[in-house]
């Protein structure tokens, strides 16, 4: 995933809430939201323990990934679950498959 930018959900532990993030270096964001939550932060993330990854997609330009990051945060939750389901029907934590 080098030089690419990433689409990503995360979810918390009990996979109840969802939050959707654009970056260009996943494994720094990724610990970002662990960071977060591990110090109380005010952060949506930090607020509800988002950090393990459940999706991602990659794109070539920053503008692709942002427009795709738009677009589902616009969606209701079951569709975003499909997507995931698609993707990760186990709803695995994928945090290691990227570190």
């Amino acid at each position: 995933m080098l030089d690419k930018y990433v689409v990503y959900i995360i979810t918390n532990k009990n996979k109840t809430t969802l939050y959707i993030g654009v970056t260009s270096n996943l494994q720094k964001r990724l610990s970002q939201h662990y960071f977060d939550s591990e110090h109380a932060k005010k952060s949506f993330a930090g607020k509800y323990n988002c950090y393990y990854l459940i999706y991602y997609e990659t794109f070539e330009t920053i503008n692709e990934a942002i427009y795709r990051e738009k677009e589902l945060k616009k969606w209701r939750r079951e569709k975003k679950e499909t997507l995931i389901n698609n993707f990760n029907p186990e709803w695995r934590f994928l945090n290691n498959e990227v570190f």
